[in-house]
């Protein structure tokens, strides 16, 4: 009998899968999402979305790791033969997005540094851009920033001591130290923000509600994307983790408290963020939508200038960007595992031999993105990967197990044996109609966008390159390792 890993508590796991859902995203992704889409009234469609794809889809992957006690890919081939490849296409996608989040994490931990001294000056973008990272055209990788290398590869040395030493010892024991920490500091933020001149504006222009946004199909498709992203759904993340419960877990109770939890950190950083946007822009004699932004802008640009002008501008500064270094310090752990733990089963290696090749392979690529050329790297790769990788997979992975093998049967009745809120219609309801034709309408809509136009004016041959090649390539993995088989496999 296979002896699997397995979690030390139930609240190893709950904290594990927070820390994969909490991410950079939440903090700089959400706010700015919500504000563009109605405000307060964005409150509605998000939550529908949660209910009806965030936590139904995460049910049916903590059920899949939890029935099937294997990697996704195996997971997979144990649901039909048929499927394997949807599993490896999972973990070709986490594999490429682990490449890129240390050089965010290095990015955070260097402004953490830089906090003190406020070393971007009076023009942060500039500073981001041309000092710090030393930016050049899209293609053109140029030299090693040193900056942004060395704490990248001590990042990546952090992440391998927590995988070489397994899940109990080393991802619950990272999760049990990072979520609580991220917490804590976020919190202090929070408190801080909500203190400042001009906080309130900005909250209030972050509540108040557009009602008429309500009945624009683009805000439901916003909220529905938000929720998709954010929990990290089709990542192989959920599978994997899950595989790694004892027998007697409650499987529906922990995807709602997990689903929660992510919405309620949105939140939460949504209330820090906006209150110090309130601030700046009170300042600076602004509007409020003319200093709302999201993402690498938000973080890197905006907030540096923000705390410039701060009392006690250098713990604030820190407490930020330590909070993007833990975020994206425990969505990276769990990231490297689906790789890790395909591998290992794969291959029949061991857990050490698989970080070693898995995590050596990804560092090697990510030393791309600590080139002058990073940032469009990063920025193009991140886009395309996220929307024609993790939507799509996504989109044919509740196909693939609603209408293909229709294996939501079997599914509800082992979550229901092992859970004390049974499942009703509405969740294979919302499995086989609602997730399907709103991943799909994204899709479609992602294409007819990217078809039209070049993804920030970037050259169609970069984005060909290291946009659509990628995302392809991921798919092909999937595929092509699909026909090496299993140990002990006839």
């Amino acid at each position: 009998m296979e002896n699997r890993s397995q979690w030390g508590s139930r609240l190893g796991f709950l904290l594990a899968a927070m820390g994969s859902a909490i991410g950079l995203g939440n903090i700089w992704r959400f706010p700015a999402v919500a504000y563009e889409n109605g405000g307060g009234a964005f409150f509605i469609p998000y939550l529908f979305a949660l209910l009806t794809a965030g936590i139904p889809m995460l049910i049916m992957e903590f059920t899949i790791g939890h029935k099937y006690r294997s990697s996704s890919p195996r997971a997979f081939k144990r649901i039909s033969g048929g499927m394997e490849w949807i599993g490896w296409w999972q973990v070709a996608i986490s594999f490429v997005i682990s490449t890129y989040y240390p050089v965010i994490v290095a990015w955070a931990s260097m402004y953490a540094y830089f906090s003190f001294s406020q070393a971007w000056g009076s023009n942060p973008e500039s500073f981001f851009v041309n000092e710090f990272l030393n930016g050049t055209d899209p293609g053109v990788f140029g030299s090693v920033v040193p900056s942004v290398l060395i704490p990248m590869i001590l990042i990546w040395v952090v992440v391998f001591i927590i995988l070489f030493r397994g899940v109990k010892k080393g991802i619950e024991l990272a999760n049990r130290i990072c979520i609580p920490l991220l917490l804590v500091c976020f919190l202090l933020i929070v408190i801080r923000a909500v203190t400042l001149p001009g906080a309130l504006s900005g909250l209030n222009a972050f509540f108040a509600p557009d009602w008429s946004s309500i009945m624009d199909g683009s805000v439901w498709v916003a909220a529905y994307s938000q929720i998709f992203f954010s929990l990290s759904i089709g990542f192989a993340i959920m599978i994997t983790f899950s595989s790694y419960l004892p027998k007697k877990s409650d499987i529906t109770n922990n995807a709602f408290i997990t689903g929660f939890s992510n919405s309620s950190f949105e939140l939460l950083a949504g209330i820090g963020v906006f209150a110090a946007l309130g601030f700046m822009a009170t300042q600076t004699g602004q509007e409020i939508s003319e200093v709302v932004e999201g993402g690498i802008g938000l973080a890197f640009m905006v907030f540096p200038e923000i705390i410039s002008q701060m009392p006690a501008s250098a713990l604030f500064g820190f407490l930020f960007f330590a909070s993007l270094v833990l975020a994206g310090l425990s969505s990276m752990v769990s990231i490297s595992e689906t790789y890790i733990a395909g591998l290992q089963e794969k291959f029949n290696i061991s857990r050490r031999t698989s970080v070693l090749v898995g995590v050596g392979l990804a560092t090697i690529c990510s030393l791309l993105y600590a080139t002058q050329g990073g940032l469009t790297l990063l920025d193009t790769i991140d886009y395309f990967i996220n929307n024609y990788g993790i939507a799509l997979v996504g989109l044919i992975e509740v196909v693939g197990i609603a209408w293909y093998v229709r294996e939501l049967d079997n599914l509800q009745a082992h979550a229901d044996s092992v859970s004390d809120i049974l499942l009703g219609p509405w969740w294979k309801f919302s499995l086989r109609f609602v997730t399907p034709l709103v991943l799909g309408y994204m899709m479609i809509q992602n294409l007819r966008t990217d078809m039209t136009s070049e993804y920030m004016g970037y050259p169609r041959e970069f984005l060909f390159n290291f946009g659509w090649t990628v995302v392809i390539g991921a798919m092909v993995f999937g595929v092509l390792i699909t026909m090496k088989k299993w140990p002990n496999e006839k």
